[in-house]
């Protein structure tokens, strides 16, 4: 009888050590499964705040850094349009201003050069304002040294000269300002959506990446975006200073030419002064007879 109950009793004994060897393990397996759910959820579909593309990020953007946005796209657009305007303008004027440095370079005076100038460029205002200083100066002409006529023909020069050049330099300022403060905004607009991401983890209480980087994408766009203004327009200006440069230069040339003008007038005029006049009554040439006297 003892043999029959001694596996009974193990059987019983191994029941019981199992039940409580499982007792504790329960509560673990289920925690385990329910932590595995959510996450196998979350590795199936990751939630996202919006979509990562420039144009949802702009979208999902804070108002301040859609502003920055916005204001550094126009300053983009600006700036090509500059570009274009410029270059066109530049063009004109250089190719219509060598031109008038030929006529001048061809004439033997003032007379007459200004028929054939473009009566609304910056050589026919030099040449216009040239010959009206002559005619203000007609009455001391044969009286007074050239110098001061020369002197005062070659100030009236050099103001035209300073105002074609400023205006055709007019519009290049605006793209050195896009140029140097284009980045400082781009900045402002990152620093500001970064500060907004790290306010968003602290309320959801969460480092997921999948949470912290749409905020941070948006606030690396506004930089981004930024440096798309800034970078052009430095390009730009530097090529416009040159061109500029260039331009300035023709104008000179066109100052010098008039200037030389001017003064082969002067000594054209001091030539003729300087000629002796012989007397009206006085018969020219070896075979003219004597006259009688008494």
């Amino acid at each position: 009888m003892a043999n029959r109950i001694r596996p009974k009793l193990i059987v019983v004994l191994a029941a019981m050590l199992a039940a409580f060897l499982a007792a504790p393990a329960a509560p673990g397996f289920a925690q385990t499964a329910a932590a595995l759910q959510p996450a196998a959820a979350g590795a199936q579909e990751p939630i996202l705040p919006h979509e990562l593309s420039p144009v949802g990020m702009f979208l999902a953007a804070d108002v301040v850094v859609k502003s920055v946005m916005i204001a550094l796209a126009l300053a983009s657009v600006v700036t090509w349009a500059i570009f274009l305007v410029k270059t066109l303008e530049l063009a004109q004027a250089k190719s219509r201003l060598k031109r008038a440095v030929e006529v001048l370079t061809a004439a033997n005076g003032l007379a007459g050069v200004e028929s054939k100038l473009v009566r609304t460029g910056v050589a026919a205002d030099m040449v216009a304002a040239a010959i009206d200083e002559m005619r203000r100066s007609e009455a001391v002409l044969d009286h007074v040294p050239a110098a001061g006529i020369k002197e005062r023909v070659a100030s009236l020069l050099t103001r035209i000269e300073v105002r074609a050049g400023k205006r055709m330099s007019a519009g290049t300022g605006i793209l050195a300002s896009i140029g140097s403060v284009g980045p400082f905004v781009g900045l402002f607009g990152t620093v500001w959506g970064i500060m907004n991401s790290f306010i968003g983890i602290s309320k959801a209480q969460t480092t997921n990446l999948a949470i912290v980087a749409p905020g941070i994408a948006e606030a690396l766009l506004a930089t981004a975006i930024g440096l798309v203004a800034a970078i052009p327009a430095v390009v730009i200006y530097n090529y416009f200073a040159r061109s500029v440069g260039g331009y300035k230069l023709i104008l000179a040339d066109a100052a010098a030419a008039v200037e030389r003008l001017v003064s082969r007038d002067l000594d054209h005029r001091l030539v003729r002064k300087a000629q002796p006049r012989r007397p009206e009554g006085l018969a020219h040439g070896p075979d003219a007879p004597i006259a009688r006297i008494g």
